[in-house]
C-alpha cells in the first residue's frame, strides 16, 4: 500500500495562479505522453507516485491523450483509485476538449455540444464527480467564442469544474474569452501557450494581456519535444523522437547550426549547476510570470532531473544575456 512521503511539500514552491486562491506547483506533470497503451500501468504509477512524493500536485491531460485517445485519462483515473485514495483534496486534476477525439462531428473543436460530451466523458475514464480545471484545448473559428466560453461556464456552474482555462488562443483571443467569462461570472483562470526557449511567441503580447487580466499561465513543451535536453547535443541519437515519425518533432529541426548552439547552451548549464533540461525549465520559469511549467516524463530518473530544477530557479542578467545571444537565430516568432 502507498504511503505518500511526510515531507512532500518541503522543496516544491508553489505559485498563485493569477489573482485566483489556486496554488499550483512550479513544475506540473503532463500526461500528454508515456500513460497510453504503450506503457505499463506498473511503470506509470511508479512515475506518478514519485512525483506526488516530490510536491507535484498537479496532473495535466486532455481528452485524446494516449495512444489511445482517452487512455492516459484511464490510467490517471487508475491511480485515483488505488495509490491516491483518500488524497483527492490534495491534487488538482485539469483537462481539456478541442482536438480530435470521436468520429463525427461533434468529437472536436469548440461547440457547446462537444465540449460538454466531452467533459462527461473524461470525468467516467477519470472515475471523477470534478476536475479542477476543464480547459477549451484551442480556438474554434467556426464556433461563436460566446457558444465555447458558455459551455465552460456552464461546467463550473453544474460543478464539473472549479476553474475554467484556455489553451493555444492568441493573445486577442484570450482577451476576449476572459470578457466573456466574466460577465458570465466564471472568471479565466489559466492559459496553457507552448513556451520554451526556442518559442517565444507568448512574449509578443500574450504574457502582457494575462498580467493585465490577473490570469495564470502554465508552460506546455518547455523543453521543445526534448531538444532542450542532453538528448541532441551530438545531433539526433537513435530511438529519439526525432529519430521516428513524431509529428511533433522532425529531423529536420535539429540542424547542425542548432546542435552547436545546444552545446553552448549545456556549458552554460553546468556552469550554473545544471543540466540543460534543468535550465531550460528554469529559464521558462524566470521572474514569476509563469506559474507552472508542464512536464513530462518516461522514467522515475527523468522525473527527479526534472524536479530538481526547483533547487535554482534565479538567473544572473550576464546569464539571460548569454542565453538570449545562443538562441538568436533558432527562435520562433
Amino acid at each position: 500500500m502507498y504511503l505518500p512521503s511526510a515531507d512532500r511539500y518541503s522543496a516544491m514552491p508553489y505559485r498563485r495562479t493569477g489573482r485566483s486562491g489556486l496554488l499550483l506547483p512550479a513544475l506540473s506533470l503532463g500526461l500528454w505522453h508515456n500513460f497510453g497503451g504503450d506503457r505499463t500501468p506498473v511503470s506509470q504509477g511508479e512515475i506518478l507516485r514519485r512525483a506526488f512524493d516530490l510536491g507535484v500536485t498537479h496532473f495535466d491531460l486532455a481528452n485524446n491523450y494516449g495512444p489511445p485517445p482517452g487512455s492516459a485519462e484511464i490510467a490517471m483515473g487508475r491511480a485515483l483509485k488505488t495509490d491516491f485514495a483518500g488524497l483527492r483534496d490534495e491534487i488538482v486534476i485539469s483537462t481539456k476538449a478541442g482536438y480530435h477525439m470521436w468520429e463525427g462531428p461533434y468529437g472536436e473543436w469548440g461547440s457547446r455540444k462537444s465540449l460538454r460530451s466531452s467533459l462527461d466523458q473524461s470525468l467516467t475514464r477519470l472515475g471523477l464527480d470534478y476536475v479542477d480545471i476543464f480547459y477549451s484545448h484551442r480556438f474554434d473559428p467556426d464556433t461563436p467564442l460566446e457558444e465555447t466560453m458558455g459551455a465552460l461556464d456552464t461546467a463550473v456552474r453544474q460543478g464539473k469544474a472549479l476553474y475554467a482555462g484556455v489553451s493555444n488562443y492568441s493573445a486577442e483571443q484570450t482577451r476576449e474569452a476572459a470578457r466573456i467569462l466574466n460577465e458570465l461570472g466564471t472568471p479565466l483562470l489559466i492559459h496553457q501557450p507552448r513556451y520554451s526557449m526556442l518559442d517565444r511567441w507568448v512574449e509578443d503580447g500574450l504574457l502582457d494581456v494575462l498580467d493585465e487580466l490577473g490570469t495564470g499561465s502554465i508552460a506546455y513543451s518547455p523543453l521543445e519535444q526534448g531538444i532542450l535536453s542532453d538528448r541532441y547535443l551530438h545531433g539526433i541519437p537513435e530511438g529519439s523522437r526525432a529519430a521516428g515519425t513524431s509529428p511533433f518533432l522532425s529531423a529536420e529541426a535539429v540542424t547542425p547550426d542548432l546542435v552547436e548552439r545546444l552545446g553552448a547552451l549545456n556549458e552554460l548549464a553546468r556552469e550554473r549547476g545544471q543540466s540543460l533540461a534543468q535550465m531550460a525549465l528554469a529559464w521558462v520559469l524566470r521572474g514569476g510570470r509563469v506559474t507552472s511549467a508542464v512536464v513530462g516524463a518516461s522514467s522515475v530518473a527523468q522525473l527527479e532531473n526534472s524536479v530538481a530544477t526547483v533547487g535554482n530557479l534565479e538567473f544572473a542578467e550576464e546569464e539571460l544575456a548569454r542565453i538570449e545571444e545562443l538562441v538568436k537565430g533558432t527562435a520562433r516568432a
